[in-house]
């Protein structure tokens, strides 16, 4: 009996330990760093795990908070960190990465009006040599939803500019897995699709939505309303709200679990009666893409 309780003893000592151990991990201070700097550059909140790194780092901070070049720190594992709150998946691999590295530094916390959102953004490029600017604004959007406290997949692009249907299948697959694992949240897949795009010019931007999904319906109808509110286009916006027909839309449209919109850009033209014109400012118009998730997000929440 002793010797079976020494070993239960010695086994729960060896997990706790090991289980401490898992609970951070360990990062270089670099020149100029300070637990505010140092835990901005890992997307920690440091308002929220500046106690947490004191703890962990007690026999290594003395005074205040200054950090000895070149030595290691314990930064604690959190997932609310922009590092699991910002996710680049490769769907046929399925692996995950963080979308930002060096960027975290200028990230903060903003509010946690959409902590219980979950996102799936994809950029489809029909021109791969006019992929930057819609790659930027994704990156852009991510920010500022994760800002804001939501969960964001950015699905990584096909090797092929030209997505298949194969490609699409992929996409299902990894964002119906990570449906499931986010039941009981809110979930929204924004689809991206830029045509030929000329650097400088003005787009135009049409907002899609499937016939047969209320959800995608609606959260089409935020994001449009949000371009009429700031677009000097004399465009009908009634007109710009638009029904899926292609293949690869309607195919995730009608697999995927999350409901989904797609916004088509194109360089502006003046044939372009359907749609709404807005100049090709990449701030703008992620914060205007934003403005009309939240706004759904929030509406959402109201009727609840």
């Amino acid at each position: 009996m002793k010797l079976r309780l020494s070993l239960l003893f010695w086994v729960g000592a060896c997990t706790l330990i090991f289980a401490q151990d898992n609970n951070f991990y360990q990062v270089v201070a670099e020149q100029g760093d300070g637990i505010f700097s140092l835990l901005r550059k890992q997307g920690l909140d440091p308002a929220k795990h500046y106690g947490t790194f004191l703890e962990l780092n007690s026999d290594k901070i003395k005074e205040g908070s200054a950090l000895k070049l070149g030595e290691e720190y314990k930064v604690p594992y959190a997932s609310d960190s922009f590092k699991k709150k910002g996710v680049l998946v490769e769907a046929v691999a399925d692996s995950e990465a963080p979308i930002f590295n060096a960027e975290l530094s200028q990230m903060s916390v903003k509010s946690d009006k959409l902590k219980d959102a979950v996102y799936y953004l994809i950029v489809e490029n029909k021109v791969e040599s006019d992929g930057s600017f819609t790659k930027d604004t994704a990156k852009r959007l991510a920010a500022e939803l994760m800002e804001h406290g939501a969960q964001v997949y950015v699905m990584g692009e096909p090797s092929n500019s030209n997505a298949s249907k194969g490609i699409m299948g992929e996409y299902v697959k990894v964002i119906n897995k990570r449906y499931l694992q986010n039941m009981g949240k809110y979930q929204r897949v924004l689809l991206l699709r830029a045509g030929d795009l000329s650097q400088g010019s003005a787009l135009d931007v049409a907002v899609y939505h499937y016939n047969k999904s209320e959800q995608g319906q609606r959260f089409a109808h935020h994001i449009q309303n949000v371009f009429k509110q700031h677009s000097v286009s004399n465009t009908n916006v009634d007109e710009a709200s638009l029904i899926f027909e292609d293949e690869n839309s309607l195919y995730l449209a009608k697999n995927i679990l999350p409901a989904i919109s797609l916004l088509s850009l194109e360089s502006s033209s003046k044939t372009a009666q359907s749609k709404i014109s807005l100049k090709t400012n990449k701030t703008k118009f992620a914060n205007m893409i934003s403005n009309g998730i939240m706004n759904d997000y929030a509406d959402l929440e109201f009727e609840n």
